[in-house]
């Protein structure tokens, strides 16, 4: 095993690369040399703790069940994001942008950031927020840097196509624009139809883009049931409904635009694979509490800071007014895993 990965090492690796950085890339067994994730507060895990934004949970109850404490993930433990990082064999989890090293690049990064939308200007009712197309320029920092170390561009496009990449966009562009009227005109310019057609346009350009840069094995998750978020439900629910219908209607118009997008490009750009991953399920597990969170709410939806919160955390599906809890977060990491599988092809030899 060890002389297949010195020679995996070798193909991306010059000489001048520090012996500590082969150390740490040669240790590990994951299915993928890294693993590049996008998103939102579902997999943010600490990118808006210095931002000036509401949309920050580096605070207790927050991590009260992950071992370092409020990290600025949006759940009690851990996300769907470090969960997928174990199962693809990670040792470690995948590092914010905000706190990468060089070393640290070279195993992946997290661009995640909470209220972050496909377009520019959703979330920004809460402050400052990545969104997807600063989220792709923050990776293009990032491969410049894999450039530097490995000697050239070329090396490090070589070295980007082994890796696997997850998206996870347009949950804000509703929760966080659309159903905001009182911040945002988009419901009343567009359909559900039509503005799920604007957003399959931008999210067009932008996944092409991480083609370009050399994305070549995709997973593109779909949205969720929005409409069961406890939020949601408390603002526009009636006293009766466990969910908002016409909010998981509009999230499955977009579901069904995502998918034949997907089928395009991988029509379009043969040598690449997007996967449509819906991390939704029907088995819950140990899991009986779907509604309802787990902490007492802000207006915003988010645990208020020091919050008392419910003891069988592992029972409950919603940590906060929009977010899973760990036990929650680890049901989708399965679903999402298993669903990424055609991905899991011509991978690197650690056998």
């Amino acid at each position: 095993m060890e002389n297949k990965l010195t020679l995996w090492f070798m193909q991306f690796l010059l000489v001048g690369v520090s012996l500590n950085l082969k150390a740490q890339l040669v240790s590990a067994e994951p299915k993928f040399p890294c693993y590049f994730i996008f998103g939102d507060s579902l997999v943010d895990n600490g990118n808006n703790n210095n931002l000036n934004t509401t949309a920050k949970v580096n605070y207790l109850p927050y991590g009260i069940d992950f071992p370092q404490g409020p990290t600025g993930r949006f759940t009690n433990g851990r996300n769907i994001a470090d969960f997928i990082g174990e199962l693809l064999g990670f040792e470690n989890y995948i590092p914010p942008f905000a706190n990468s090293r060089n070393q640290d690049v070279f195993t992946g990064v997290n661009y995640g950031s909470g209220a972050a939308g496909i377009l520019d200007e959703s979330g920004y009712q809460v402050g400052a927020v990545i969104s997807l197309n600063k989220q792709l320029s923050n990776h293009r920092v990032v491969i410049s840097r894999i450039a530097t170390l490995l000697g050239g561009e070329k090396v490090a496009k070589e070295y980007l196509n082994k890796c696997i990449y997850t998206v996870a966009m347009g949950n804000n562009d509703y929760l966080n624009n659309y159903y905001l009227p009182q911040y945002y005109s988009s419901s009343s310019l567009y359909t559900p139809d039509q503005f799920a057609a604007r957003l399959i346009r931008q999210y067009s350009k932008q996944l092409r883009k991480l083609y370009k840069y050399g994305a070549r094995k995709v997973a593109v998750f779909a949205l969720g049931q929005l409409g069961c978020c406890p939020a949601e439900v408390a603002l526009y629910g009636s006293n009766d409904s466990s969910c908002v219908e016409s909010i998981n209607n509009a999230a499955k118009i977009f579901n069904d635009k995502l998918k034949q997008l997907l089928d395009h490009l991988n029509y379009l750009l043969a040598d690449a694979n997007f996967i449509y991953t819906n991390t939704a399920t029907d088995s819950y597990g140990n899991i009986t509490v779907l509604s309802g969170s787990c902490c007492a709410l802000s207006d915003i939806g988010q645990c208020l800071p020091e919050a008392v919160t419910c003891n069988n955390r592992d029972e409950y599906m919603f940590w906060d007014g929009f977010h899973p809890t760990e036990a929650g977060n680890l049901l989708s990491a399965k679903k999402a895993y298993n669903e990424m599988s055609p991905l899991f092809t011509n991978l690197i030899d650690v056998e």
